[in-house]
């Protein structure tokens, strides 16, 4: 039986319903923090989970918490056939908000902005109204489909990796944490963290320290570095050149001799650091252009200056730029850096190829690095993931998308690994469609809502499709 004219209703009536339990989501601040008892990441993500499984069990589902790790919804108690796989955490708020306040989320012009509101609370919850639609319609179903509500995706998954030691994966998982069609290649990816030691100097004009980045999987907006003897119309005449080459601004504050700089870019995903404008690079770019005294801290920031150019997204200076058909080019983002006057410690992170490797890939730059004085700490690298897009379940998604969309489906690769990378057949589906950029992990993130509601109608039919 065909069922898309009752599930287009229900989602159509329960519009508002559904953006509302979005927005209470999305008051919640769940980034993550220091485990706590009983709350494994923090105060936010514990109050965030309990929230989403309240909403559920009202809804008439089953409810699991493990351990406030992860959460579960069932819809029946038949046999699993289907995982929908979502996660309630978020990055930091950052700066530059100006639609609205990041955790007070609000509809304009049909887009609702706030942190989470498109990763990944607002596909979460669109998965659990077409859980709903199914159940309250009365559809009847061979099989049952769980929604699996994470805390932990934005910073290791560590608490998936709990879930999965405990439950066997289904035989079909999704994750409508990227966007339409379907993505059933991801990336590789390294986590490069390095450091390096070096002698302090006194000598002066000097560098003080830097202090740049918020998360390993962001591209920052905003570095900061203090300088000790370097006069201010020097540092405003070497901004403004430095600037003209990058786009990225400089601003002062402070007297002499001591001053803080701060480097303005734009943030990005570091999936797509091309995206972006990276503060950290341009940052590292201009002190190199300051008339600081020579001394072995300088000597190391130049090194990192030569391995992560400012505007090579590609890793070609590092000595891993690599491409192949299927997942495209590999992708680096230097995202993170401490220096201080006799140490460095900093991390950047490569989505990597099909063709990737240890050893194309992590030995290649760990001996790169080595030869400018930079210790590579990584010992493995996580290797990429492939789901064949000629199998039932990839090709039943991409089926109901266009049927409900009438766009052409097709399979894609990301940069931008999800849930469902360690596991057997899992992909990436939804919630955003083609095009939209809903600013992730940036300033003023947003969804739109059409979008979220024909998700959740696609969603809805695919349980059907799928479970039935």
């Amino acid at each position: 039986m065909d069922y898309r004219k009752e599930i287009e209703g229900f989602m159509d009536a329960h519009r508002d319903e559904m953006i509302e339990d979005i927005c209470t989501l999305c008051r919640i601040n769940s980034e993550k923090k220091p485990y706590v008892e009983g709350k494994p990441y923090g105060e936010g993500t514990f109050e965030a989970l309990n929230a989403a499984l309240t909403m559920a069990e009202g809804y008439g589902f089953s409810i699991n918490n493990y351990d406030n790790y992860v959460g579960t919804a069932d819809l029946n108690d038949k046999e699993r056939q289907l995982d929908i796989l979502a996660h309630l955490d978020v990055v930091p708020a950052g700066e530059g908000w100006v639609e609205t306040a990041p955790f007070e989320p609000v509809v304009k012009d049909g887009k609702l902005y706030g942190r989470g509101t498109a990763d990944d609370k607002g596909p979460a919850v669109a998965a659990l109204y077409a859980m709903r639609a199914v159940k309250e319609l009365g559809i009847p179903l061979s099989k049952n489909v769980r929604l699996i509500l994470g805390t932990d995706e934005e910073c290791g998954s560590s608490d998936i990796e709990y879930y999965y030691g405990r439950e066997k994966e289904a035989p079909m998982t999704f994750s409508p944490d990227a966007e339409f069609p379907v993505i059933n290649i991801e990336k590789g990816r390294l986590e490069g963290h390095f450091n390096a030691s070096f002698q302090a100097s006194e000598a002066v004009p000097r560098l003080v320290k830097v202090e740049a980045g918020i998360k390993a999987n962001v591209v920052p907006g905003k570095a900061k570095a203090v300088v000790e003897g370097v006069d201010l119309a020097t540092l405003e005449g070497t901004a403004r050149e430095v600037e003209a080459g990058t786009g990225v601004s400089f601003g002062f504050e402070g007297n002499f001799p001591v001053i803080q700089i701060t480097a303005q870019g734009d943030g990005a995903h570091a999936s797509t650091p091309q995206e972006g404008r990276n503060a950290l690079t341009a940052l590292l770019l201009y002190l190199t252009r300051l008339p600081l005294a020579q001394c072995p801290q300088m000597d190391a920031v130049g090194a990192l200056v030569e391995l992560f150019p400012h505007g090579d997204t590609c890793g070609k200076a590092a000595g891993i730029a690599m491409e192949d058909e299927l997942s495209g080019s590999l992708t680096l983002a230097f995202s993170m850096l401490t220096v201080s006057s006799d140490s460095l410690e900093g991390v950047f992170d490569s989505r990597c190829p099909i063709c990737s490797n240890e050893d194309n890939v992590l030995k290649a730059v760990k001996k790169n690095m080595a030869a400018k004085g930079l210790t590579l700490e990584n010992e493995t690298m996580v290797p990429p993931h492939h789901v064949d897009g000629n199998s039932h379940f990839v090709r039943t998604l991409l089926a109901v998308y266009e049927e409900y969309t009438g766009l052409k489906g097709s399979c894609e690769s990301t940069g931008g690994g999800t849930y469902v990378h360690h596991l057997e057949n899992g992909v990436a589906f939804g919630a955003a469609l083609p095009g939209t950029d809903n600013h992730m992990h940036g300033a003023d993130e947003f969804a739109v809502v059409d979008e979220l509601l024909v998700s959740a109608k696609i969603f809805a039919q695919v349980i059907v499709e799928l479970c039935s």
